[in-house]
């Protein structure tokens, strides 16, 4: 199962970006992820729990953002739906020699919540950002 080497790859981003950040735990984890991914979200979330013992992510929550497949036809210039199983061929032309998937693929952090130096009142949002960071900039999965 991949879901669990994914979410080993996350655990590690996050918490390499809290450490710098002095965090004192993570309480929250959000992801983007595409139809197409070949996630399992179930799995994930029970890889994450596993992947998160005996880190600062320890009992930290995972939520996660599903993004609908969508296409688009060059030929005709029209989007639709792919759908499970994926639908590649144009359902206004029937082409699928020219077409461009536009989401459905993503995997990627949005946000992260954590608490951070002495007393349980101050807490961290990051947002999406191109790399991971020190603290106070955002985090996303690509390094």
């Amino acid at each position: 199962m991949h879901e669990m080497s994914i979410a080993m790859a996350v655990v590690g981003q996050v918490e390499e970006a809290a450490e710098a950040g002095g965090a004192t735990a993570v309480t929250s984890v959000r992801l983007q992820v595409g139809e197409l991914a070949g996630v399992v979200p179930d799995a994930l979330a029970f890889c994450f729990e596993l992947a998160c013992a005996g880190t600062l992510l320890e009992g930290a929550e995972l939520v996660t953002e599903p993004v609908a497949a969508r296409a688009h036809c060059r030929s005709c210039t029209g989007d639709w739906a792919v759908g499970m199983p994926p639908r590649l061929a144009c359902p206004g032309c029937g082409q699928a020699t020219d077409v461009e998937l536009l989401t459905g693929r993503e995997l990627q952090i949005l946000s992260v919540h954590w608490e951070e130096g002495p007393g349980p009142d101050r807490v961290r949002t990051t947002a999406p950002a191109p790399a991971l960071a020190p603290a106070r900039e955002p985090i996303s999965e690509e390094r």
